[in-house]
């Protein structure tokens, strides 16, 4: 059996997919979204293996990172450059994270404790 945790962020951003397909060519001008977040770390027990809040106040300073550098950037793209800060900060623990636009279109990934996170 595993156990998680999980916290909960969002963060106001603008982002664009510069080649967004003809039909949504819209989508390539810089645009605002709410974007959610939702993170799963693995804990080794049930105590306070890894503390929420700490845990929370973490993926909310990365996200002022992506936030800054991560304006032509999918969903995956995001969740793949928080995996890999947690990881850094976290090492052997799975990472499962949840993106999503506006809280309505998202993605989510799996991230096995002894996977590397390569981003593109």
């Amino acid at each position: 059996m595993k156990n998680y945790i999980w916290v909960k962020a969002q963060k106001e951003m603008v982002h664009c997919y510069p080649d967004a397909p003809e039909v949504v060519d819209y989508l390539r001008n810089v645009h605002r979204h709410i974007f959610y977040f939702k993170v799963y770390i693995s804990v080794e027990h049930d105590d306070r293996d890894i503390e929420f809040i700490m845990f929370k106040h973490f993926v909310e300073e990365q996200l002022e990172v992506i936030k800054h550098k991560l304006i032509t950037k999918s969903c995956e793209m995001m969740a793949k450059f928080l995996a890999k800060k947690i990881r850094k900060e976290y090492p052997d623990k799975e990472i499962m994270i949840s993106v999503s636009e506006d809280n309505e279109n998202g993605s989510f990934h799996t991230f096995p404790n002894d996977e590397e996170i390569i981003i593109n």
